[in-house]
């Protein structure tokens, strides 16, 4: 049976064992009556997270995590055909062992668009940002007081105050070098946020990795999962991830995502700051997937990132 799990480290370590977890996972299942089917675990993640038979998908979270557990399924079912596009439709909920919560939930149809995304022409390739621009648009449209007792923060500015505050200290731990760590609290100052009082519900990790693609016939998008870190906040903070991970830094894509999704664009410095700022930003990462400049300005990553004048 599962473990009493209470910290990032004994998650990670808990992850990789899969053998505690899969006879936990088959146990589970034989309790909820599904039994025979196939169980397939998905490889990427920091949760387990595994697909039952070929429709459902099974989330574990362990005690430390049990409140992003019970957002999710509110979320899940808050938005249940209510969007653009499709996303997965909660069939429960409970709690299992140990502190240990699970959200089942159906699976959307086709491939991940990031493992794909090589494969698709140029017009495919426009048709489907446009697709995620009116996905994103629609998901922000969406009635949202229904989830302030699960979904925050409660107060934008002060949880804005509170990542500045933590910034460097981030950076410095996730391995963000010189000279761009002390770089970090001039280009934050120079940045006025937040710039409106437009809140919206946020996926916050609006990727690739999370839309999913049919491949057959038109190749069109079948739907936008993962809301376990959903937020309430300024609609500019999920257009981090569409300008990393969506247009990947490509000035036209990024404009025509904006068109899309039916807004004029935000500054880049203003993305750039809720980069930074962002609550699971990596920025060596993004360093080492994405172009950037020869110099270490934070302005000149901004434009080539966010820019859409390219």
């Amino acid at each position: 049976m599962l473990p009493s799990v209470d910290t990032n480290d004994e998650l990670k370590a808990m992850v990789s064992d899969e053998g505690v977890l899969r006879p936990a996972v088959l146990h589970l299942l034989d309790q909820m009556g599904l039994v025979g089917l196939a169980v397939r675990r998905f490889p990427d993640g920091t949760l387990p997270v595994y697909a039952v038979g070929g429709d459902l998908v099974l989330k574990l979270y362990p005690r430390f995590e049990a409140r992003e557990a019970v957002r999710e399924a509110r979320v899940l079912h808050h938005l249940w055909g209510q969007l653009k596009l499709p996303t997965p439709r909660l069939i429960g909920t409970e709690e299992f062992v140990n502190g240990w919560r699970w959200v089942l939930m159906s699976r959307l149809p086709g491939w991940t668009l990031n493992d794909v995304w090589h494969r698709l022409t140029a017009a495919e390739q426009d048709r489907i940002v446009t697709e995620s621009a009116e996905a994103l648009a629609s998901l922000h449209a969406m009635f949202w007081n229904p989830l302030t007792d699960i979904v925050g923060p409660p107060d934008w500015t002060a949880f804005l105050r509170s990542q500045r505050a933590g910034a460097v200290e981030w950076h410095r731990h996730s391995g963000v070098s010189e000279p761009w760590l002390s770089r970090i609290p001039d280009f934050l100052d120079s940045v006025p946020l937040p710039v409106s009082t437009e809140r919206v519900l946020l996926h916050t990790e609006f990727m690739s990795e999370h839309l999913t693609i049919d491949m057959r016939g038109g190749r069109v998008l079948t739907g936008l999962f993962d809301f376990e870190p959903a937020m309430i906040g300024d609609p500019a903070y999920d257009f981090v991830c569409v300008g990393l991970f969506v247009t990947r830094a490509d000035p036209r894509q990024l404009r025509r995502f904006y068109e899309a999704y039916g807004r004029t664009p935000y500054d880049p410095d203003q993305l750039m700051a809720y980069t930074l700022l962002h609550v699971y930003s990596d920025l060596p990462f993004y360093l080492h997937e994405l172009p950037h400049p020869a110099e270490p300005r934070f302005d000149a990553l901004a434009e080539l990132w966010f820019g859409t004048d390219g």
